[in-house]
């Protein structure tokens, strides 16, 4: 039976692909809470996947090119926690913007905003910070279109250029961008007229 369960968990990961990050919680529709706690850690020691901080683990990336794993994905780890502990968060727009390459400054800090506690996680070298908010309901649902919704309102309407749109319809996959189109529709006018302009001739 927990060998089963173990398989289970084991499929759901690699499903999810390479740098997806998730709690014990992600697994309990699968088996109980001490059950899926070995199972993680038996696909730890095996390498399958590591652990982040206290709770938290991930799907390693591994680069052929630096000939090693990557280090944690921010923004996943950020949505596990969000998911464990039933927060609702949105990245900030300078967050946004560096995860979207808008922004040369490299960060001190990842910073979300959260209807949850503030608090502060060490991920490797980052700051992984949580600031308590009153969250406006976004009305996206994807990742994807929270990080492009956030990036746009923090540059401003004035700041939307042609570099801008291009460098944004470079980060999102072309199969997402009628999704997040889709997935946008109640977001303010300018700000979906730019996601138009990302999505371009994918949604017509």
């Amino acid at each position: 039976m927990a060998q089963a369960i173990e398989n289970k968990i084991e499929y759901r990961i690699r499903g999810s692909g390479g740098g997806w990050s998730f709690s014990p919680r992600d697994f309990l529709d699968l088996g109980g809470r001490p059950t899926v706690d070995s199972a993680l850690h038996r696909l730890e020691r095996k390498g399958s996947i590591r652990r982040v901080i206290r709770g938290i683990y991930d799907y390693p990336r591994f680069s052929k090119l630096l000939g090693q794993q990557l280090s944690p994905d921010l923004d996943q780890v950020a949505r596990a926690l969000a998911r464990k502990f039933r927060w609702r968060i949105q990245p900030s727009g300078a967050t946004a913007l560096n995860f979207l390459g808008l922004s040369t400054q490299i960060p001190a800090r990842a910073v979300y905003l959260s209807d949850g506690p503030d608090r502060v996680y060490q991920i490797g070298n980052t700051p992984l910070v949580f600031q308590h908010t009153a969250l406006k309901e976004s009305g996206t649902k994807l990742k994807e279109s929270g990080l492009i919704v956030q990036a746009l309102k923090s540059l401003g309407p004035e700041q939307i250029t042609a570099e801008t749109i291009t460098k944004i319809r470079e980060w999102l996959p072309k199969p997402m961008r009628a999704k997040v189109l889709a997935d946008t529709k109640t977001v303010t006018g300018w700000v979906y007229s730019a996601i138009q302009q990302i999505a371009g001739e994918d949604h017509g």
